[in-house]
């Protein structure tokens, strides 16, 4: 059973209806009906993802994003990272008012800087500890491109790889570029001789992200999830 009901989301987000019903086909297809986790997003604001603002791609992934939280959390609000060279703020998105959200975060942030993974990390995990959540954390982690800092996000994640967090990296931009070689070798870290078990996911959106269909999303979202679940019960870092 979802955690929030469908009759929920039509009264607060109608707009969201179709995203929530091709979620929680995808969450059943991966045998994960009823299962709880905080969500959150993590969105790259560094200046080559101007593209991606102007043309709502980012909007379009954090209304996803929500549609896919309603399954798993009950709150109605998804915490949202935006960084580029450090973080440039951390708010949230919510059913009842996401629409052209993104576009009112953004209008009141600054320059946009470079790409730091490890300090959008690092906040994420912060606010997890500090919100005292017992379930685990589903991570949505966008970006277009490796970061500035490699040494600095791999140890993060080798790090966060004992808490109940999975990072799921999604890449704006083209499937073949260069950019996202280092995300596909975060993916494939090896267990357990650099973390002690495989707590990320990677694949690319392309460049135009609007035109993955929310079924493919969705699918390739949930690609790993449940075998990071079933490894971090078995460690004990889930219960």
């Amino acid at each position: 059973m979802a955690a929030i009901s469908l009759s929920k989301v039509e009264e607060t987000a109608p707009a969201l209806v179709s995203l929530y019903k091709s979620a929680g086909v995808s969450l059943r297809k991966h045998g994960l009906d009823g299962q709880r986790a905080a969500v959150y997003l993590v969105v790259d604001y560094s200046g080559s993802m101007k593209p991606y603002y102007k043309d709502g791609s980012v909007q379009a992934l954090a209304d996803r994003v929500l549609g896919l939280s309603a399954h798993l959390d009950d709150d109605g609000t998804v915490p949202v990272v935006f960084f580029s060279t450090d973080i440039d703020t951390v708010t949230d998105i919510t059913l009842d008012s996401h629409q052209g959200r993104i576009e009112r975060i953004v209008s009141g942030l600054g320059h946009m800087g470079q790409t730091s993974y490890h300090v959008a990390m690092d906040a994420v995990i912060d606010h997890y500890l500090d919100s005292g959540a017992k379930d685990p954390a589903f991570v949505v982690f966008q970006t277009d491109g490796g970061p500035s800092n490699k040494a600095a996000a791999e140890r993060y994640l080798c790090k966060a790889a004992r808490l109940p967090l999975f990072w799921q990296f999604i890449g704006f931009g083209n499937a073949r570029s260069k950019h996202f070689e280092f995300l596909r070798r975060l993916d494939e870290l090896a267990v357990p001789q650099k973390r002690v078990i495989d707590n990320a996911g990677f694949f690319p959106a392309g460049s135009n992200p609007r035109k993955m269909s929310d079924d493919d999303l969705y699918d390739r979202m949930m690609g790993e999830f449940p075998q990071w679940l079933a490894a971090a019960r078995k460690q004990g870092i889930v219960r």
